[in-house]
């Protein structure tokens, strides 16, 4: 066996779920499992978390009919609502909640009216999706007089996990005057302004990475938040390399031996979804013992220094869980975890804690 192994953790998944309900503070909490469950299989990390959230959320509406064929009977929010008649009438057959972001999607409602559990998403700032808020509440009545009254207002944050954000209450204050206006309830809150800005949690809130063991934040660790990790990736080595002063490593000889030592190969690379562009001093772990990358990741092996380190072929390395942060690893990489969780690929061994060993030749769902 190659040995080059993702782990996910539903006991983690569920104390991270927990957490976000008690930051919650009452309001209800939707889990955000789009994009596979950020990685870590879309079902496993919906029935992971059910019996501690008040529903789901999801981008598009394959992924809530996957969650509806699993079992999955709480309450789905599709995030970017339908796409075409056929998507609004499966919507309605699911009793799905699905949100209205623009004017074409209002009009193809007024041309197939009939009971639909709407929430008007308001552009306050972020410039994405969704309708101004000097047309949102001539939408709500339009709608309302064709016999579908929305049943919230949402909004998305800009900054609020920036260190100087100076949108997040502008854009709640924005989107509150519709909800008053409208008399309907508010949700705008991510995983950062959840834990971050009381004041946006509103009446429903839409956690996303803290749910998966990562902080938000740059200057909080998710061991300072209290989340658990939920998703370890890890590898073994497949051989181990003396090299000289002068000795290049890896493709382009971006990584030079200023002195002897040892170099061990890995067998992860960009083909397991190990992010290419990570530079040489990106963390990692061997046997616990910390060490980092050398040289350019390859398609299926990286290279890591070994230079003070016991080690043998055959042994794990940690590419990011519970010795070596995935933040600081993400940081190291230019980006955030949500793309390393979501890059991983079918090729790496998956398995369950608690469940077991799950192949693919794809990226599971399940």
């Amino acid at each position: 066996m190659r040995g080059t192994r993702v782990e996910i953790r539903p006991a983690a998944l569920a104390h991270n779920a927990r957490r976000a309900k008690a930051l919650a503070d009452g309001a209800d909490v939707f889990a955000m499992v789009k994009a596979n469950g950020y990685g870590h299989g879309l079902t496993v990390a919906a029935q992971a978390m059910a019996a501690e959230v008040d529903g789901f959320g999801v981008a598009v509406l394959e992924e809530a009919r996957t969650l509806r064929e699993h079992g999955i009977a709480a309450p789905i929010l599709v995030a970017e609502g339908f796409f075409d008649r056929d998507e609004l009438l499966e919507a309605r057959a699911l009793s799905l909640e699905v949100v209205v972001h623009s004017p074409w999607q209002v009009g193809l409602l007024l041309d197939n009216p009939g009971p639909t559990r709407l929430w008007l998403k308001l552009n306050t700032g972020m410039n994405r999706l969704g309708l101004r808020p000097d047309i949102a509440v001539e939408t709500a009545e339009q709608l309302a007089a064709a016999g579908m009254r929305a049943v919230g207002v949402m909004s998305h944050f800009a900054c609020a996990d920036e260190s100087a954000d100076d949108r997040t209450e502008t854009q709640m204050r924005r989107g509150g005057k519709v909800a008053d206006a409208l008399g309907l309830p508010l949700s705008a809150a991510n995983s950062a302004a959840l834990i971050r800005y009381p004041f946006a949690r509103a009446q429903r809130v839409r956690p996303g990475i803290i749910l998966y063991g990562s902080s938000p934040f740059d200057w909080q660790s998710a061991a300072q938040l209290d989340l658990a990790v939920s998703h370890r990736f890890s590898a073994r080595l497949i051989a181990i390399n003396e090299v000289r002063p002068g000795d290049a490593v890896g493709y382009g000889a971006t990584w030079t031996a200023a002195r002897p030592g040892r170099i061990g190969v890995v067998a992860a690379g960009y083909g397991d979804g190990y992010p290419r562009h990570a530079p040489s001093g990106t963390p990692a772990a061997v046997n616990g013992q910390p060490t980092v990358l050398v040289g350019r990741v390859s398609m299926d092996m990286l290279t890591i220094d070994l230079n003070g380190i016991e080690a043998d072929i055959g042994d794990e390395v940690e590419l990011w869980g519970d010795e070596v942060d995935v933040d600081k690893v993400a940081r190291a990489c230019g980006t955030i975890s949500y793309e390393l969780f979501c890059q991983i690929t079918g090729r790496p061994e998956r398995t369950i804690l608690g469940v077991g060993r799950q192949t693919s030749d794809a990226r599971p769902k399940d």
